[in-house]
């Protein structure tokens, strides 16, 4: 059969089977995934917020402590997603050959990377909700009830996350090749995207640069929503996700077939 790497992607109800066996097998896990998800931005959140926060005061009007919650519920749902889509999916695709034992039954490869890309941004909403309770309790969240409004963008940043994750999934050839993606693309957005001080502090030539980053979009949504302070260009924020969302789900599509369909 002649099939294209390019064709359109299917999206087919089939993903949901891979999103519960993923849940399944996660539940027997849950403590160390716990741990591996909610305690390294808990440690940022407390360590730089409470720490850090008492040496520089207030940032844009706000306890840095406030301030760096919502960057931080929108890191932790990148990094997550990031983990998930490489290191686990890689997992389940090589060494456990989970991907094969799919195939063999009515889904395809449309299928497995839709319920993947789904897992992974639950796994990252799952992350977002976490550091979004922690920071309530510790009074870090201003903006009430609008605050869980934060969620549903947390799972859009997923979506447009797991995509390139997946992508460089395709590539690799090894759990150290996924060193080149957090070097070059994770951290550089963790560091420069909002989350640890306005982007205003940064060179001109920079703050256009780090409008092209998804992360920065998200942040520009969630800390608004987390401190009740003014929200503008919303609907600009929303497409910037959905468009780094679906060009990103085509693209690892397309990686994927080209490794795997012989």
């Amino acid at each position: 059969m002649n099939r294209s790497h390019w064709q359109r992607p299917r999206f087919r109800r089939a993903a949901w089977a891979l999103v519960q066996r993923n849940f399944l097998v996660w539940r027997k896990l849950l403590g160390p995934a716990i741990v591996l998800n909610f305690g390294e931005p808990l440690i940022y959140l407390l360590g730089l917020g409470l720490g850090l926060g008492m040496l520089i005061g207030p940032v844009d009007g706000l306890p840095y402590l406030t301030f760096l919650a919502s960057g931080m519920v929108a890191s932790a749902t990148m990094t997550t997603v990031s983990f998930e889509g490489m290191y686990s999916v890689f997992t389940r695709m090589v060494p456990q050959k989970t991907w094969d034992a799919m195939l063999a039954t009515p889904m395809d490869l449309d299928d497995i990377v839709l319920g993947e890309t789904l897992w992974a941004a639950l796994k990252g909403l799952l992350s977002a909700s976490m550091i979004l309770l922690v920071a309530a309790l510790f009074g870090a969240v201003s903006g009430g009830w609008m605050a869980l409004w934060a969620l549903p963008v947390a799972f859009l940043l997923g979506l447009s996350f797991t995509g390139p994750a997946i992508a460089m999934t395709a590539l690799a050839g090894s759990y150290d090749f996924f060193n080149y993606y957090f070097v070059l693309i994770v951290t550089p957005m963790f560091m420069f995207s909002g989350v640890f001080f306005p982007l205003d502090q940064l060179p001109a030539g920079w703050q256009a640069f780090v409008q092209f980053l998804p992360l920065t979009h998200a942040v520009a949504v969630i800390r608004p929503l987390m401190t009740g302070a003014p929200l503008t260009a919303l609907g600009l924020h929303l497409a910037v996700l959905a468009g780094f969302g679906l060009v990103s789900f085509y693209l690892a599509v397309v990686m994927v077939r080209r490794r795997l369909w012989v």
